[in-house]
């Protein structure tokens, strides 16, 4: 699924697991998106996500989740 950011710039959805969440992806919490600002390594593979919001949300390293992510053309 391809769609436009509202910058823009060309956004996909994906798959994400701790391992591949990165700083901008926006994930759908609740109703409302959330995107993440910062990322903290856990013991096991999970992480912790930070959202501009200030909330926490603890991604344990099997959660898969489905994420907003703008794509970049350089």
């Amino acid at each position: 699924m391809r769609g436009w950011a509202p910058s823009g710039a060309a956004a996909a959805a994906v798959e994400i697991t701790s391992a591949s969440v990165q700083r901008g992806d926006v994930i759908q919490i609740g109703g409302h998106p959330c995107r993440v600002t910062d990322l903290c390594q856990l013991p096991g593979g999970a992480k912790h996500l930070r959202f501009e919001s200030g909330e926490l949300l603890t991604m344990h390293s099997r959660t898969r989740l489905v994420a907003l992510r703008t794509l970049r053309r350089w």
